[in-house]
């Protein structure tokens, strides 16, 4: 890694790409509308990007429809179409410290995530979906002798990739990987608040050989913008994570124009339940911590909640608070710290009413709490410090809804069904984790927690062979990683061959 001094310098050097990517060029929105991009760190404009509307879509989707049926990427040899993913992985690799630079100033998030974490596991991922494309087999029926049927999967088409802010260059690698690899047109829609890494990786891909109007990138509002990608007639899936709210919407929008399949990655409200016999209790705490704090609290998998059994709660608290001293919060821009701002001013009052209103409700606040007032340009910074509470009840808008910061809902119980019982508690169902030293106990355990994903003994959402995506209110349609993603971006083709003869003359 760099020096804080050294990234602030290349920084400097950075021309920021600011114009939406159609058809292989940057260009600006049809309207000539911009919006202002902010570093929350600082809160200083970084740069007027397009703001693309209905217009804009409707170029775009003619743009990818027309290269998806002219076969350019799609009825490209799946080794070839693998080549070239290999050589956009490299320009990533040489472009990773800009690239991790972008998404720091633009996100708030420390460059040490940004450079050890983010680029890399965009390159993973990229790389592990590219190696893939000439290793999936398709099927035959077991039909018998009179008959074959072949079972295929085709690219579904033209794909609108709708991204959070939170991961936004590795979200924009977990549907691009799949969704290229199979051979689909990509649309993809950052979220306003960050906008440039997708754009510049855009832009390094067709650098690599991806044809034009393959991959294009559509900057701006999600009521103009990302509405209009739903409602559009020839796209024909869209893969969204962010909210439930904006999740449902998209729902709506398919049902009010073609049917498009979607695909929703959402929210999450994650148990981490540490039972009476849970072991090493330095480590669990560092689990803990991590699963929380990790990001600023604004990961959808996120262990937002600590159930606890009470016969080791005192002395796992007193871990947890030692452990998330150690968690750094300033500016994004120093690798020593490793915790950084808040996305937005919206964002960091919802995190702060959130806290506010936990002491209300009775909450007890045994860590942080408060915003970190920091000097000089960072004076206007949106730093919030690592928050615990303890004695939260299920009731309480912390133990239900979700912050989406770094707080910490400390619950306690007094059985490994009482833990299983709260876990549940709630609309959301992405992940969890349990921490015991009984095998049976723990994989019992999982099996009964309502989640996509549940980690035993560590904090962890697999890697990109498993599966990701979650129960009721956290996601619908399909699911990110491993080659279950491949299915989500391809339609599956039975065809049927009657193979029947009357005699076996036909044999000659």
């Amino acid at each position: 890694m760099l020096t804080q001094t050294e990234y602030l310098a290349l920084a400097a050097q950075i021309d920021f790409p600011t114009n939406a990517f159609i058809n292989g060029t940057y260009t600006p929105a049809i309207s000539g509308e911009t919006f202002a991009t902010i570093n929350p760190a600082t809160g200083q404009v970084l740069a007027q990007i397009s703001a693309c509307d209905s217009k804009d879509v409707d170029v775009a989707v003619a743009k990818a429809r027309q290269a998806f049926e002219a076969g350019v990427w799609s009825k490209k040899h799946p080794t070839q179409r693998k080549q070239v993913m290999i050589k956009f992985i490299k320009l990533i690799k040489r472009n990773a410290a800009q690239l991790a630079v972008m998404e720091a100033l633009e996100s708030g998030k420390p460059i040490k995530d940004c450079e050890t974490i983010d680029v890399p596991e965009t390159i993973d991922c990229i790389q592990w979906h590219a190696e893939a494309i000439d290793k999936i087999y398709d099927q035959i029926s077991p039909s018998g002798d009179a008959a074959m049927g072949l079972i295929q999967r085709e690219p579904i088409g033209v794909v609108a990739c709708v991204l959070p802010w939170n991961f936004p260059m590795l979200m924009a690698a977990w549907k691009l990987g799949p969704a290229l690899a199979s051979g689909n047109s990509v649309i993809l829609k950052p979220a306003e608040q960050t906008s440039m890494t997708c754009l510049r990786l855009a832009q390094l891909a067709h650098q690599a050989g991806v044809p034009a109007g393959v991959i294009n990138v559509l900057p701006g509002m999600g009521e103009t913008c990302g509405k209009s990608l739903g409602l559009h007639s020839d796209i024909d899936a869209v893969s969204f994570t962010g909210s439930t709210e904006v999740g449902r919407l998209f729902l709506q929008y398919s049902a009010q124009s073609n049917l498009k399949r979607v695909v929703l990655e959402c929210g999450g409200k994650n148990p981490c339940i540490v039972l009476d016999d849970a072991e090493r209790l330095d480590e669990v705490a560092e689990h803990v911590v991590n699963a929380v704090f990790w990001n600023m609290g604004e990961n959808c998998s996120s262990n937002s909640r600590l159930i606890v059994h009470s016969a080791i709660k005192d002395q796992l608290l007193e871990k947890v608070i030692e452990k998330a001293r150690d968690w750094i919060t300033g500016d994004p821009m120093d690798p020593s710290n490793a915790l950084g701002a808040m996305i937005s001013q919206e964002h960091f009052a919802k995190v702060v009413s959130y806290i506010e209103g936990a002491k209300q409700q009775g909450a007890k606040l045994i860590l942080g709490g408060k915003q970190i007032k920091l000097k000089g340009e960072l004076a206007q910074g949106l730093f919030i410090e690592p928050t615990i509470f303890d004695e939260v009840t299920s009731n309480m808008s912390i133990a239900q809804e979700e912050v989406f910061g770094p707080v910490l809902s400390v619950m306690t119980v007094n059985s490994a069904a009482q833990a299983v019982a709260l876990a549940n508690d709630t609309c959301y169902g992405l992940h969890a984790s349990v921490f015991t030293s009984n095998g049976r106990r723990a994989m019992n355990v999982a099996k009964a927690i309502k989640a996509g994903t549940v980690s035993i003994n560590c904090y962890s959402e697999g890697d990109m062979a498993t599966p990701f995506g979650g129960f009721k209110q956290s996601g619908f349609g399909g699911r990110d990683n491993s080659l279950q993603a491949h299915d989500q971006y391809t339609e599956t083709k039975t065809i049927w061959l009657d193979l029947s003869t009357e005699s076996d003359s036909e044999l000659d």
